[in-house]
């Protein structure tokens, strides 16, 4: 399946494939975010197994675009930054393995869907920033407290406060960045990554996730809440029963090939 640009989503096997492609810069714009809403609902209502984000052209995103904000008027915009953190806590929730690629500049809106990603992959030199400051404002799609989640809230003050550019290689000391791949290799290297993820247990996945946005609400309480019936649900999961007897017959390292179910 595909859409029309700005942004495109694709399907391959079990996992998709969700790119900006409004060259020059993909900017925030009133069409990428109207597509990017019907993209996160259409994931939504259709899960895949996984799911790739990433860009083409030669910078991921330049942020958002200015004459949104001189455009919005003040008494809507509660309503309107409302609306777009609604889409990034459903891209949170999809009950899947959702992976980040940046290859180079990620700014503002960008950076933050990539914050509310489960894992985000980059090159070493790849630039990323919460630059809002700038026009006197704030990050207002959860970057700033996601970033904290990640890497601590002096991180987060340090790097939204200054409005500076931090590269791939430094967030990813900081753990904000899971893996740094090479530039001549990175966008095959991201999909094979991503598609790793995609082709795993994917119940087993969701019931990850699940324990970490309880622990992430409300700590290792929260969580032990949860895990006792998630635990039950995957026993009865014909991947879980397939890997275990595999596991049996072939040891740590089979070769179990699993459907999601």
């Amino acid at each position: 399946m595909s859409e029309d640009r700005p942004l495109l989503l694709t399907r391959d096997g079990p996992l998709a494939v969700l790119t900006l492609d409004s060259p020059p810069a993909n900017l925030f714009d009133s069409a990428m975010v109207r597509a990017w809403s019907a993209a996160v609902e259409r994931l939504t209502a259709r899960p895949p197994r996984g799911l790739l984000i990433r860009a083409e052209g030669p910078v991921v995103s330049a942020g958002v675009d200015v004459t949104l904000f001189r455009d919005l008027p003040a008494e809507e915009a509660a309503a309107f930054w409302a609306g777009q953190l609604a889409t990034v806590r459903a891209l949170e929730r999809l009950p899947c393995p959702v992976v980040f690629a940046a290859h180079s500049l990620t700014l503002t809106a960008a950076f933050e869907i990539a914050l509310a990603c489960d894992l985000v992959v980059a090159t070493r030199s790849a630039r990323f920033g919460l630059v809002e400051r700038r026009i006197a404002f704030t990050p207002a799609m959860g970057g700033t407290q996601r970033l904290a989640a990640r890497a601590g809230t002096a991180r987060a003050a340090e790097l939204v406060l200054s409005g500076e550019l931090y590269r791939g290689e430094r967030l990813a000391e900081w753990g904000v960045v899971n893996a740094l791949l090479p530039v001549a290799t990175f966008h095959d290297d991201a999909r094979a990554y991503a598609a790793r993820l995609a082709e795993g247990p994917t119940r087993a996945h969701a019931a990850t996730k699940r324990v970490l946005r309880e622990f992430g609400d409300g700590g290792v309480e929260a969580a032990d809440r949860v895990l006792p019936e998630l635990a039950g649900e995957l026993a009865a999961t014909t991947d879980h029963r397939r890997a275990v007897a595999a596991f049996i017959a072939s040891g740590p390292e089979h070769e179990t090939v699993y459907d999601g179910r």
